[in-house]
């Protein structure tokens, strides 16, 4: 134990701050990939991404209504100077219109080249070197189609494996998985399992699941993961 604390203090520990849309993504952040992360000497630490302001002061947080707080947050971010890295972790689905680069989005283009160029436009806005964004493709519920019987065994719903592993068959890779407002990852799964609660439920079927099967099933976020794992030794 001793030999350990003192190689790490030997180790530049690399800071990484991510914006994240909730506390299922918060949960994610601490329990999915801290551990994974610090085993690389990378420290990452999830941001509540802040919706509003109480009349007694403190902050209403979780879900994003629009681009203006994220702005405000993700600068506020940047302003601490030992940070190696800020990012963001925020549903494709459902972004406000007034994010940068959104009203552009062309019609017919791929969705995977649709994110990549959302991100690009954010990275633009904000215009810090250390900044890299990420969206969700499309959105959380789908990285959980990287292995649906998890999800069933998780919600003790085993008769339901088949119908849900019927779902990812459809799409080339679980983030694809998304038609609209009533077939989206989360509309789907909820459909099958109404007690499904995406902040009781998400982090724990992804930990369940694993890293290692998350990155071979998405490459967006294996991407992203990627990124954060280059900063380390």
């Amino acid at each position: 134990m001793g030999e350990e604390c003192l190689r790490r203090e030997a180790l530049i520990v690399r800071r990484v701050l991510i914006l994240v849309e909730g506390q299922t993504e918060e949960r994610f952040v601490k329990d999915v990939l801290q551990p994974h992360l610090w085993a690389r000497d990378v420290h990452t630490e999830p941001k509540l991404a802040t919706t509003g302001r109480p009349k007694q002061g403190g902050h209403f947080k979780g879900g994003i209504v629009g681009f203006g707080k994220v702005e405000r947050d993700l600068r506020n971010l940047l302003r601490d100077r030992d940070v190696a890295l800020v990012t963001t972790m925020i549903d494709l689905y459902g972004l406000p219109s007034d994010f940068p680069g959104r009203k552009e989005v062309r019609a017919g283009i791929p969705a995977a080249q649709q994110v990549v160029d959302l991100e690009r436009a954010l990275e633009k806005h904000i215009n810090d070197s250390r900044f890299r964004a990420f969206y969700l493709l499309h959105e959380f519920e789908g990285l959980l189609f990287s292995k649906p019987e998890v999800i069933a065994q998780v919600l003790m719903a085993p008769k339901l494996i088949s119908k849900l592993q019927a779902i990812r068959l459809d799409f080339p890779t679980p983030e694809d998985i998304n038609n609209g407002p009533h077939t989206a990852p989360s509309k789907r799964i909820l459909d099958l399992l109404p007690g499904y609660r995406k902040p009781i439920y998400g982090a724990e079927i992804c930990k369940e699941i694993g890293l290692h099967t998350l990155r071979a099933e998405c490459p967006h976020f294996a991407q992203w993961l990627g990124l954060m794992e280059a900063l380390g030794g």
